[in-house]
């Protein structure tokens, strides 16, 4: 179990299997698509960020699910627990979007006549530039932030499926400073970077048909220093490496097991989670669940992405225990068959 990768080597062997499953803290895998010996309707692509202040949070994703191309923004108001979203959809999409091999190199764009989405990365920040007409009852929505990149540890890995050919490539960048605005019709948001943070969830594969799981996440302040931390688990053979990774100050702190305690009648109850190491005893108290249900018969998608305030504490690798109160992030619970 959490077998670290150092080693620069290339994602893939000539047979379309995974050289080195489990995680590193730096980008090590060379990821390239021509490699993939899988079916191109299975390969699963995807850029996710999710920015979030004190009162609201966006998200923002441009995704390339092989005979689906998926782009999203949501405007999420913590105050009253709405989601204001916008979805569109393109079929047959199979690479065309020409998403990036790595999560440091290359832009990731996409424009029609209602909306455009530019991802852009620079050497020590990133812009997200987004435009969507008509987001809700006439308001247009726009989002122009910057996300300072400090290339601290990152939760990378590297997962494998019974099917060799099948493989879960993700990278999550955590707690990085965010500023600028974002505008719904005449309101605007503002983002500081001394208190605002983002994550990226960067993720390449080939997935099974159809799978389940659970995803947490959040970035803040902590005694002045920049704290985030990433769990999960439903997805591959983890008998290499589970990704969840506790971060303070840049450096990163491996945890073993987390166990995400819900009620699945009630998402909007408190969720708990624990460690079989006892470094990461936390409780969400829900404010807003972002519920996403699409059933286009083949396609399907049931989740519940849960925001709240993270109440406990966790423990670094030297022992040191840190107190976490009422800090704002997410948990999530999500079925597809895709």
């Amino acid at each position: 179990m959490e077998h670290l990768i150092t080693k620069k080597q290339p994602l893939l062997n000539e047979k379309g299997y995974l050289n080195e499953p489990g995680y590193s803290l730096k980008p090590v895998f060379d990821y390239d698509r021509d490699m993939i010996k899988s079916s191109k309707w299975r390969i699963k692509e995807w850029d996710y960020y999710a920015c979030i202040n004190d009162d609201f949070a966006v998200s923002f994703t441009v995704a390339d699910l092989g005979y689906l191309g998926m782009l999203t923004a949501s405007f999420l108001d913590f105050k009253t627990g709405e989601e204001t979203k916008k979805v569109i959809m393109k079929p047959f999409v199979f690479g065309k979007y020409n998403l990036p091999n790595g999560a440091d190199v290359g832009n990731t764009s996409f424009s029609n006549k209602d909306a455009s989405f530019d991802f852009i990365v620079n050497e020590d920040h990133r812009l997200l530039r987004v435009k969507v007409k008509n987001f809700v009852k006439g308001k247009n929505f726009k989002a122009d932030l910057k996300l300072a990149d400090y290339k601290d540890d990152r939760m990378i890995i590297a997962t494998p499926w019974k099917n060799k050919l099948a493989f879960y490539y993700n990278q999550k960048i955590n707690c990085m400073p965010t500023s600028g605005k974002v505008s719904l019709g005449e309101t605007e948001y503002v983002f500081d970077e001394k208190k605002h943070f983002s994550v990226l969830d960067w993720g390449r594969g080939v997935w099974t048909y159809k799978n389940t799981w659970y995803w947490g996440s959040l970035s803040g302040l902590v005694n002045g220093k920049r704290f985030g931390f990433n769990i999960g688990y439903g997805f591959g053979d983890t008998s290499a490496a589970s990704e969840n990774m506790l971060f303070y100050d840049g450096k990163a702190h491996k945890l073993d097991k987390i166990n995400f305690e819900l009620n699945h009648e009630d998402f909007m109850k408190s969720w708990k989670f624990t460690s079989n190491e006892n470094r990461f005893e936390l409780v969400m108290t829900p404010v807003l669940d972002r519920v996403d249900h699409t059933n286009l018969l083949i396609i399907k998608n049931f989740g519940h992405q849960v925001f709240g305030k993270f109440n406990g504490y966790v423990v670094l690798d030297d022992g040191t225990r840190l107190e976490i109160k009422d800090m704002i992030g997410f948990a999530e619970k999500i079925t597809n068959h895709y």
